[in-house]
């Protein structure tokens, strides 16, 4: 999302860019830039990329991304991924487009909920590199990007049942693997729980909260095997269960379900993104735009997604959120 609020952002300081005296220009003359926003992740069944272009005019930009036609191109661009092995072609996959409908207000600063992507539904390997190529038929012009893949890894723990010992720890551990590429680890932790009605006393719905429990690991070296065995403070969770989850006196119960454990890995590329565009702790906030798009301006990279499913919740755990002081509200 960041990104996105980045190409809004552009458009709206692009005037004084391409101006070339020092009287401000408030419409210069229009050029078409290329904005293209794509992660690879093989963990997907389907690969979307976003190509869009910059957009300019007189009154409010951010007023302007809501209208559709003011970044999609009215004709359909050629758009490939190139697939490598080391320096040897393997194959080149035709991206088709598709209008995708789930688009929320508040997701971006661009119209919703429908957006037109390009999209491929083949399975990517995680031993290739990918190249983009993209060509507007119209005008000729050419738009390339390449990326590797983040391969998979090893966790060891969770597994099993969890627990959040009161007043003690939880482990998590994980290794990467050699020559993986991931340069950042995310885990977010959901925590499902069922809660009934009092008007359906016999009905559990079922429902969830996230918690990102780390947003920045990151190996010395992404081209070993790394090994990450790590101890979090348990009353966290008891913490962050009772600001998320209403008290409510419609509802009877609540019990305790599973928790799923969700790692997100950036590729290089995209962890470069991630730093030059989070806020500066320093007095020179002036960041530098951040593009690794050749002919264009955006971001295509890499990122993979693993997930431990199913973690049953510790008899210790239950009985824990009946009675801790930041749960004990909430019906457990």
């Amino acid at each position: 999302m960041r990104f996105l609020r980045f190409m809004a952002l552009l458009s709206l300081l692009l005037p004084v860019v391409l101006s070339c005296n020092k009287d401000l220009n408030v419409n210069a003359e229009w050029r078409d830039i290329t904005v293209v926003y794509g992660l690879l992740d093989q963990s997907r069944d389907t690969t979307f990329i976003k190509i869009t272009k910059a957009f300019l005019g007189e009154g409010d930009a951010l007023q302007f991304s809501k209208v559709p036609d003011s970044s999609t191109y009215p004709d359909k661009l050629d758009v490939w991924l190139v697939v490598y092995s080391q320096a040897a072609l393997i194959d080149s996959l035709r991206c088709d487009t598709i209008t995708i409908h789930n688009k929320q207000a508040g997701d971006s600063t661009f119209y919703y909920p429908d957006q037109l992507m390009y999209f491929t539904r083949t399975k990517l390997n995680e031993n290739y590199s990918y190249k983009l190529y993209i060509k507007n038929r119209k005008s000729g012009k050419e738009i390339t990007s390449q990326t590797v893949l983040v391969r998979d890894f090893e966790i060891a723990m969770p597994n099993g049942n969890i627990s959040f010992p009161p007043g003690k720890t939880f482990r998590v551990k994980w290794t990467t693997a050699k020559n993986g590429n991931g340069k950042r680890y995310q885990l977010l932790i959901r925590f499902y729980y069922q809660e009934a009605l009092k008007i359906k006393p016999d009905s559990l719905y079922l429902k969830s909260v996230d918690w990102t429990l780390f947003s920045d690991i990151q190996p010395t070296d992404a081209s070993i095997s790394q090994q990450f065995d790590l101890y979090f403070p348990s009353d966290n969770f008891y913490t962050l269960v009772g600001r998320k989850i209403d008290s409510s006196y419609l509802v009877s119960r609540r019990v305790a379900h599973h928790c799923q454990f969700i790692f997100s890995v950036a590729a290089p590329e995209l962890n470069t993104y991630i730093d030059v565009t989070k806020p500066s702790l320093s007095l020179v906030q002036e960041r530098p735009a951040y593009t690794n798009i050749v002919n264009g301006i955006g971001l295509f990279s890499a990122r993979f997604t693993k997930s431990v499913d199913t973690l049953g919740v510790s008899d210790l755990t239950k009985k824990e959120l009946k009675v801790n002081p930041a749960t004990l509200h909430l019906g457990f």
